[in-house]
């Protein structure tokens, strides 16, 4: 046995995982007519060839058909969903990794605008804040289908071959009935904690009748809502023994807090910034006082927590989903004594904020992800080497170094700046997102292991580049803050960038024009706001920050409501003067002819960025391609092979910002789909 506590196996039950690490309950919503298809099976098959344990599919899965999927969940409660889930698990199995799926009747956690448009239903009649819709009080009728369903869609997964099943209850119809803070209704099904968790005992009962004792059957579940009126730590306590009591349930995966609202979900999934394992002890806590088989996941980054979780006898199993998510290859690098070449997660949320946004899981630095079927994770190497110049060492310079140094090239990174980082240092100035150099730090060292010379403090003009002799250059110079937008008074004005770098200092009034809507305007509004200065951050769209997505908005809309910061949406700004000492600004509407003033000391715009081309411009007539790329065999991960120029001596690209304001990601993978086929 491994003296590693990580790879000590576990026995669940009759099960053996192998190790202690898992993929708890997540829905990267890669589904397809609400089935798991290729692309979902891909997914978890990838995670399971890196050694998991346990991969823990769809959180949320539908058992009814008035669950319409609030991010494309996949509808357990259709038979033909048999057929695709025992062709995921199966695949899972021959990698020794064991498949579960959690199971769930969202209640007022969704929609009725969705699916077939049917009523949602719950314990009570109050609206959830994040989904908005009003359900309808469950009636007897209700409960017993409902009951019914959960019971089918378990039966509907054994049949399938899946090794067990999770229940979910944080947020969702069954502890919508065990709270107060919903539940409204009248015994036998509203009351006292009996009556309340009377819903929960009753689908555990049915789902056991149906599937027998042997099958595994589990609950995730919130063990203290943290809210006033709510289930509280001593109710989530009885609540514990009254499950383990009855015999029904074989683990608990415990959750602390709510997720009815944005910033309560972030506390139950911190992000970046926020501390890490935050209810790490608490689930130990749990686990202390029943002995039962105890999971948990939230913000468990890194190795050296997971290990601390099991040998300390906090955790049974521990569950990092989003590190998974990041690096599906964690076990397997660990197994290799490559622990240092974990791809980290910096907690930018990239994946599950754009799930809730009504997207699909990415990564912002793992470009592979949910693109498996197309883009592989490996990167093969070149039988025909070459000499490949990047100009510029941020996110997508360095991923188009490592990418090319893995490729078998020789690479030669030219970097104005004293060290690696682009905009993402800049970014990294604000404490709270420090974690972002981890994009830069692990690329910086792969390409170190891959032998990519780097050059600093140098400003590479074409002649610079053209003395190395290379057969690609690409330019991935970045952007550089947009200074004009407004019809008058640009020069008065400052970027954003321009006070998160230092190069201006905070005025004591001061209007912050977004209409970029990125994280630049909230970081610099933070930094001017703890000087005690007022701020107004003022945009033409509906939402504020509209490019930030809302859990990772948290804790910048915390900072900001702490301080004298108000938000303005639905006006823009259109012109600035001078008065004096003072600045006015003018603000106009794009829905009418309205306008108005401010009378400010200081105006900060954030309106993207420009892209840094003139290398590009200037090599482009000497290139064999004259800068085209051919975009099908782009996004076929074929090679480039446009020819315009046969006189030229090498293939020019660009990447990134230094194309078109577009962000991280973006980069990342602009450089991986071009660089994969060199």
């Amino acid at each position: 046995m491994s003296a590693d506590p990580l790879f000590q196996p576990y026995k669940l039950k009759h099960l053996e995982l192998k190790n202690r690490l898992m993929l708890s309950s997540h829905e990267p919503a890669y589904a397809e007519d609400g089935m798991p298809k290729e692309r979902y099976r891909a997914y978890h098959a990838e995670r399971a060839r890196g050694g998991v344990a346990l991969t823990m599919t769809a959180g949320s899965a539908s058992v009814s058909r008035d669950s319409p999927p609030a991010f494309n969940n996949i509808l357990a409660w259709k038979d033909e969903v048999v057929g695709w889930m025992k062709a995921l698990t199966d695949e899972c199995h021959d990698h020794g990794c064991a498949v579960m799926i959690q199971l769930t009747h969202l209640g007022r956690r969704t929609r009725w605008d969705r699916g077939d448009w049917l009523p949602s239903v719950s314990a009570g009649p109050d609206r959830e804040v994040a989904h908005r819709a009003f359900p309808k009080v469950a009636e007897d009728w209700d409960i017993a289908r409902l009951i019914r369903d959960y019971a089918d869609a378990a039966e509907r997964m054994q049949a399938a071959g899946l090794d067990g099943i999770e229940l979910e209850a944080y947020g969702h119809l069954m502890d919508q009935f065990w709270t107060p803070l919903v539940n409204r209704m009248e015994p036998p099904w509203g009351g006292d904690l009996g009556n309340r968790m009377r819903f929960a005992l009753e689908v555990l009962g049915a789902i056991r009748a149906r599937v027998g004792p042997d099958f595994i059957v589990g609950i995730r579940y919130s063990a203290d809502e943290c809210e006033a009126g709510g289930v509280s730590a001593e109710e989530g306590r009885e609540i514990t023994r009254r499950l383990h009591d009855s015999g029904l349930v074989d683990f608990l995966n415990v959750i602390r807090g709510r997720i009815d609202t944005d910033a309560a979900l972030t506390d139950v999934i911190p992000v970046q910034g926020m501390r890490s394992a935050p209810h790490l002890d608490f689930a130990g806590q749990v686990r202390a006082a029943t002995g039962l088989p105890t999971f948990h996941a939230a913000k468990i980054q890194d190795v050296a927590t997971a290990r601390h979780a099991v040998a300390s006898g906090l955790l049974d199993m521990v569950g990092m989903t989003r590190a998974h998510i990041a690096d599906p290859h964690i076990v397997a690098k660990i197994r290799r004594g490559e622990e240092d070449r974990i791809r980290p997660c910096v907690g930018a949320n990239y994946c599950l904020d754009r799930i809730y946004m009504g997207g699909s899981a990415l990564c912002l630095h793992n470009p592979s992800t949910g693109r498996e079927l197309e883009l592989p994770h490996a990167v093969a190497r070149s039988d025909a080497p070459r000499r490949v110049v990047v100009i510029g060492a941020g996110p997508g310079g360095l991923e188009a170094a490592r990418v090319a140094s893995l490729r078998g090239h020789e690479v030669i990174v030219h970097e104005a700046a004293p060290g690696a980082g682009g905009q993402v240092r800049l970014t990294a100035q604000t404490a709270r997102r420090a974690e972002m150099m981890s994009l830069i730090d692990w690329r910086l060292a792969e390409c170190d292991r891959g032998g990519v010379q780097f050059h600093y403090n140098s400003y590479a003009e074409a002649a610079t580049v053209l003395a190395h002799d290379p057969d690609v250059v690409i330019v991935a110079t970045g952007g550089m803050a947009a200074e004009e937008g407004l019809r008058a008074g640009n020069e008065l004005c400052v970027t954003a960038w321009d006070i998160l770098s230092g190069d201006a200092q905070p005025g004591s009034s001061v209007l912050i024009w977004d209409d970029a809507g990125d994280f630049a305007a909230l970081q610099a509004a933070e930094k001017i706001a703890a000087t005690g200065a007022s701020v107004e951050i003022v945009t033409r769209d509906r939402n504020i920050a509209s490019e930030v997505m809302s859990m990772s908005l948290t804790p910048s809309l915390r900072e900001l409501q702490r301080r004298d910061v108000r938000f303005t949406p639905t006006w823009r700004l259109d012109a600035v003067r001078r008065d004096g000492n003072a600045l006015i600004a003018t603000l106009g509407s794009d829905f009418g002819d309205m306008s108005c003033e401010r009378r400010v000391t200081q105006v900060v715009t954030n309106l993207g960025t420009r892209p840094l081309d003139d290398l590009y411009f200037e090599l482009k007539p000497g290139s064999a391609n004259l800068g085209e790329v051919d975009y099908e065999a782009l996004v076929a991960l074929a090679p480039q092979t446009v020819v315009r120029n046969p006189e030229g001596r090498y293939k020019l690209f660009r990447i990134g910002d230094a194309v078109s304001s577009r962000n991280t990601h973006a980069a990342i993978l602009d450089a991986l789909r071009l660089v994969r086929v060199l």
